[in-house]
């Protein structure tokens, strides 16, 4: 049982109390927090394999003040339970990797950060599906750049990833070349080289306001 009377315990089950008071006066330090948010906000950062997406998806969360739902990282979990067989079965966990993302956005009150090299025609009605506005954040990386980055990393990751088998026509396809432009404000941003995080929310103040918190 935790002592009530510990410092410690009071840091971590008052301080929440505490900012709902606020926000329930309209502390405007306390807005974007799930008391006040009329609509989610879902900043999808995609693009091709080792495009940028894992750095800056981040930084994106961490700015806006969104929880970050990376696929790759949802796909590690798994594969420590499930460790997958051969490419076949590690994309099988990569697409359940992404649907569990997509059920813990939805389930969010406030919004998230989706990182993910998405399919464009099964994402387009699956991200259309959440409950809260969309844009998506593409990033545009040069072709061979990215090819360097990837092998490169390819003995970092999980051997589940199979980086070593994939080849550059499954990698680099039309269906992840591509933002997945379902209606929604789209931004491209160049991730050849290193991004500076002002210029992308710079981006998101113009093409989509209202994803930025007050």
């Amino acid at each position: 049982m935790p002592d009530h009377r510990s410092p410690w315990f009071w840091r971590v089950i008052l301080r929440p109390l505490q900012e709902a008071e606020r926000a329930t006066r309209g502390d405007a330090a306390s807005r974007g927090m799930m008391f006040l948010v009329d609509t989610p906000v879902f900043v999808v950062v995609d693009g091709p394999p080792a495009s940028g997406k894992s750095t800056l998806a981040p930084a994106l969360a961490q700015r806006l003040r969104l929880p970050l739902l990376a696929k790759d990282t949802i796909k590690d979990a798994l594969m420590e339970v499930v460790p997958p067989t051969d490419v076949e079965h590690s994309r099988q966990l990569g697409q359940a990797a992404v649907r569990v993302m997509l059920a813990l956005a939805a389930a969010s009150p406030i919004g998230a950060v989706l990182e993910s090299n998405f399919y464009r025609s099964r994402a387009a009605a699956e991200l259309a599906r959440l409950p809260g506005r969309v844009v998506e954040v593409f990033c545009r990386c040069d072709h061979e750049i990215a090819k360097a980055r990837y092998r490169n990393r390819a003995g970092t990751r999980a051997a589940g990833h199979f980086d070593h088998l994939r080849t550059d026509g499954e990698l680099w396809n039309p269906e992840v070349a591509e933002p997945v432009a379902g209606g929604w404000p789209v931004i491209e941003i160049d991730t050849s080289t290193p991004v500076k995080l002002s210029a992308a929310i710079a981006a998101l103040r113009s093409a989509a306001p209202w994803s930025l918190p007050n």
